[in-house]
């Protein structure tokens, strides 16, 4: 079957394709932006990709006539503060085009909604839902709670709030309760329901078996990992003040944060699991759920990260725009140093962010991250999603991969960290040379006394990272 998946960069769509792959289907990936679409090369025969925008409806024409079924993976949430009506005109653009083809199914996966009041982000997606039913085509609607898995939103946020904080002041909303699923089971689902007559026009909620308040998710977490915690929640704590709260603890966004403080005082429990029934599915409980996601962060198999998407960085952005790094009104630092092992430096430049630092004055780069946290940016805390690989679309710490090159020897990264301009790091292996080049937009006279702020500690901090990485200093 030819099956059209929209989100291929997401973090569902990255593991749902080469599922459908394996089950011999025909995978049309939709993106924004093919620049930032990395896959396995065993998948490449059994994909075409295309550049659309869900927003843009000429860009639908990009889909093919042809298609089976097709998943709706799309989410804006946080992109903007009118994140609900974009996600609105995304569903009926995708509808208005997906009638056009042979389709006869669209999967929808979207959030529990069974509480009279909803929060913002809810509603938008219950409206989504709305939009999509209206076409001439079989919708089934999975509607999952809290989604665990490694790389997950929910699951780094509590890995986040618990290995660092052994006494919580909290929000009330800690004592809501909901049901949450294991990725797996997700993929699982989404996989199954595909052209299943049994699931046409049929919207599902899908969970694990454990109903759980999200305090009882943290201290779960805690025993799992042997740690001894405290919580104190405080019914005084405002929205705001949690989404602060929750911006400074965790990795995720004020956006996102916003967004998620608004949909955590909703209960989000299944109505039921007749779904697990016609699917022949029996869902992990969420302590298995745990288990697996540290097995795939210890053998460092971590399919997709939430931290990867657009949704976790300052703005939305095509790649390509930005690969050719500017000169014209540019400031530029580049500085050299000879090469003692081509390959061994080209590994620590590929294991450079994350835990692993950035081999010269950490501390400055953790000043940096905190008073990026500070002004509202991403700061340090997004890491990377793999130690050792670096693809295109990637986050490390505040910067966005644009290229990534063994070959070739090239890094190219973009600044997403709160700037007065725009600032890109490349390291390029020339001959025998390893070449470490800033390059800083300024926007405005602020822009420009920034850029003189911070050029007297390049030379510390650049030349400091040359020697490590060329070998001149033993690590």
């Amino acid at each position: 079957m030819k099956v059209l998946l929209t989100g291929a960069t997401g973090y569902i769509g990255k593991r749902l394709l080469p599922v459908l792959v394996h089950h011999g289907h025909k995978v049309v990936c939709c993106v924004r932006d093919k620049d930032r679409f990395n896959t396995s090369e065993s998948l490449l025969s059994s994909i075409d990709i295309v550049e659309t925008d869900l927003l843009i409806p000429e860009t639908l024409d990009h889909i093919p006539d042809d298609i089976d079924a097709a998943y709706y993976l799309v989410h804006s949430m946080s992109t903007s503060a009118d994140y609900h009506e974009l996600e609105k005109t995304s569903a009926i653009n995708f509808r208005n085009k997906i009638e056009q083809t042979r389709a006869k199914q669209v999967i929808y996966l979207s959030g529990i909604v069974n509480d009279d009041i909803l929060s913002k982000h809810l509603t938008s997606r219950k409206n989504v839902e709305m939009e999509l039913s209206k076409g001439n085509y079989a919708l089934t609607t999975l509607r999952a709670g809290i989604i665990i898995g490694s790389g997950s939103a929910s699951f780094e946020i509590i890995r986040d709030l618990v290995e660092k904080i052994p006494i919580m002041i909290a929000p009330r909303w800690l004592n809501t309760r909901c049901q949450p699923i294991a990725v797996s089971d997700v993929i699982k689902m989404l996989n199954q329901s595909l052209l299943t007559e049994s699931t046409y026009n049929q919207s599902f909620d899908i969970s694990g078996p454990d109903i759980m308040t999200y305090k009882e998710m943290l201290t779960g977490y805690a025993d799992i990992r042997n740690l001894k915690r405290k919580i104190i929640t405080l019914p005084v704590m405002t929205p705001k003040l949690s989404s602060y709260w929750l911006y400074f603890v965790t990795s995720t966004s004020y956006k996102l944060a916003t967004a998620l403080v608004e949909s955590m005082k909703t209960e989000v429990v299944a109505r039921d699991n007749r779904i697990n029934r016609l699917l022949n599915i029996i869902p992990i409980s969420y302590y298995e759920s745990l288990r697996r996601s540290f097995i795939k962060i210890e053998q460092n198999e971590i399919l997709s990260s939430w931290k990867d998407s657009f949704i976790s960085g300052m703005s939305s952005y095509h790649i390509s725009e930005y690969i050719s790094v500017p000169v014209f009104g540019c400031y530029n630092d580049s500085r050299r140093m000879k090469l003692v092992d081509r390959n061994n430096s080209i590994e620590k430049i590929w294991q450079i962010g994350g835990n692993n630092g950035w081999y010269y004055a950490d501390r400055l780069w953790r000043l940096r991250g905190f008073i990026d946290k500070l002004f509202g940016g991403v700061g340090l805390r997004r890491g990377r999603t793999n130690h050792n690989k670096i693809y295109t679309g990637d986050t490390v710490d505040f910067w966005r991969v644009l290229f990534a090159s063994k070959k070739m020897g090239r890094l190219l990264l973009f600044a997403e960290m709160k700037l007065p301009g725009e600032a890109w790091l490349e390291f390029n292996i020339e001959d025998d040379y390893l070449v470490l080049t800033a390059t800083f937009r300024p926007r405005g006279l602020l822009g420009r006394l920034y850029w003189y702020a911070v050029y007297p500690f390049h030379g510390i901090v650049f030349n400091g990272m040359l020697r490590k990485l060329t070998d001149q200093v033993k690590m």
